[in-house]
């Protein structure tokens, strides 16, 4: 099997696709960038609309209902709080406040004991 010998390499074809897969990669890269960096104002386009209407809806409210609107009475937090009480509550046992610690008779076990190791060199 014989290989092509360097002298008869065609580099123009070699530059050519080495050139136009350079410049493929670098316009998607580009493009990339441009779509990326004008997502924030595509997506929201939607949104101001919304935003509008929600700002002319505040406007046009007085202001005494937009108070109500904005704070809860204490009647309503307290039975939030309440609520999220109990249900925590129920999330744990029991438990006595007393920390016991009872230590265990362990019988010796020669297989963590590390004389074997030291003693026993093969000669």
């Amino acid at each position: 099997m014989e290989y092509a010998s360097t002298s008869a390499t065609d580099w123009s074809q070699i530059w050519i696709i080495t050139g136009v897969g350079y410049t493929v990669v670098f316009l998607a890269l580009l493009l990339l960038m441009f779509v990326f960096k004008k997502m924030p104002q595509i997506l929201n386009l939607g949104i101001r609309k919304k935003i509008k209407e929600v700002r002319e809806k505040s406007r046009s409210k007085e202001n005494g209902n937009a108070e109500e609107e904005r704070y809860l009475s204490g009647e309503i937090s307290a039975a939030i709080a309440t609520a999220l009480h109990l249900y925590f509550k129920e999330q744990h046992d029991e438990e006595s406040g007393v920390i016991t610690i009872k230590r265990v008779a362990r019988t010796y076990s020669p297989w963590s004991s590390k004389i074997y190791g030291v003693n026993n060199n093969p000669r």
